[in-house]
């Protein structure tokens, strides 16, 4: 309990700056429900909640005293599973254009509120990952395998957003995913927009991810 209190006193400003950024996205939806009578966004409370659990997960290997490298390892294979639910609101955008006309800007507001949410908790949560690594693992070229992190993300965004795969699948359903998979690692040509996708929405992450970084450095400095 001690060393919980201690990591959130120093990690305050970080857990305020969530915070207000999930009250601000929930009370936009409270008032676009409202105005439009709709509960159609309201699946994005899910969303956010899945995008929590890899931060989660860090801050909860944060709190963990001696750590070992086993228990990494494994808390790592389920952070990575869990992580692409973060940058996957931003594909929520597409839901604009099926929704209602009327008060299209605030439908605006509150997707991108939710997927910028999104995104601070990806990259907060990344960060905090390569501390970890980096503290039992000294030698491994972390900031490479960050990047190849971030495009596998861009994969499997693709994989929840148009082949409607999710995390639980790979206890509950492995095989007919591992299947996608392979079929398009070995048919790329037939499978282009998802090599696009994955390009593209990790190029995205990757810029996001460096700028995120360098201001954050800059803050420190």
């Amino acid at each position: 309990m001690e060393v919980l209190k201690t990591l959130i006193l120093n990690r305050f400003k970080t857990l305020s700056l969530i915070t207000v950024a999930l009250l601000f996205s929930v009370i936009l939806l409270m008032v676009r429900m409202k105005l439009n009578k709709s509960y159609f966004f309201l699946f994005l409370i899910w969303n956010v909640f899945l995008a929590i659990l890899p931060y989660a997960i860090t801050m909860y290997l944060n709190t963990s005293q001696n750590l070992s490298k086993l228990k990494l390892g494994f808390w790592f294979m389920v952070w990575l599973a869990f992580l692409p639910n973060a940058p996957y609101i931003v594909t929520d955008l597409i839901h604009i254009r099926i929704g209602n006309d009327s008060l299209l800007w605030l439908d605006v507001l509150v997707v991108l509120s939710f997927a910028l949410s999104g995104l601070l908790l990806f990259y907060i949560s990344i960060m905090d990952m390569q501390n970890l690594v980096t503290s039992q693992f000294k030698k491994l070229p972390v900031e490479n395998i960050t990047i190849a992190i971030i495009f596998l993300c861009g994969f499997g965004v693709y994989l929840g957003r148009f082949l409607r795969y999710n995390s639980w699948e790979i206890i509950s359903g492995p095989h007919y995913l591992f299947m996608d998979i392979i079929t398009i690692m070995m048919s790329p040509f037939q499978h282009f927009e998802a090599w696009l996708f994955t390009l593209g929405f990790g190029t995205f992450l990757v810029v996001g991810f460096w700028m995120f970084k360098n201001l954050n450095q800059l803050e420190k400095n």
